[in-house]
């Protein structure tokens, strides 16, 4: 018999883009396979806006947490990436399922998605936040992807 929607798996996800300046995150839902960019969050010397990604996950209740994790374009760990391992380790807080996902230009994706976007009027201005928050979702459809 053929999944049907009862049979299907329901989890809902986080995921976030790490950056030292601003961390975008997105929701994803594995019943329907998608995702939404939800905004992004400071980060800066102090760390985290902690506070705001806890608002999230208890506004979200999200079931697991995915982080992109930055290689360079032949797979090899970039500087990025312990500090993201960092970032990973203090998500444990939560005590949600972590998952890594290769975010190699996932920024770069969102860049183009977003230019597709406002050359059809469907968006104004592109800044920072937007990338990063849309490179979050990119991330939670690649997890997606692989895993619903």
């Amino acid at each position: 018999m053929p999944d049907t929607p009862e049979t299907l798996a329901s989890e809902t996800l986080l995921a976030f883009d790490f950056g030292h300046r601003r961390i975008g995150v997105a929701i994803g839902q594995q019943i329907t396979a998608s995702a939404r960019p939800l905004g992004t969050v400071s980060n800066g010397p102090s760390g985290p806006d902690w506070s705001q990604i806890s608002r999230w996950i208890d506004e979200w209740q999200p079931d697991r947490l995915i982080v992109g994790m930055p290689l360079h374009a032949d797979g090899t760990v970039s500087d990025l990436s312990t500090d993201t391992l960092g970032f990973i380790n203090e998500l444990g807080r939560f005590e949600r399922p972590i998952d890594s996902v290769d975010e190699r230009y996932s920024s770069l994706e969102a860049r183009e998605l977003l230019k597709g976007e406002r050359a059809a009027g469907r968006r104004g201005r592109i800044d920072k936040e937007s990338i990063d928050a849309t490179a979050a979702m990119l991330i939670a459809e690649r997890w997606l992807s692989r895993n619903s």
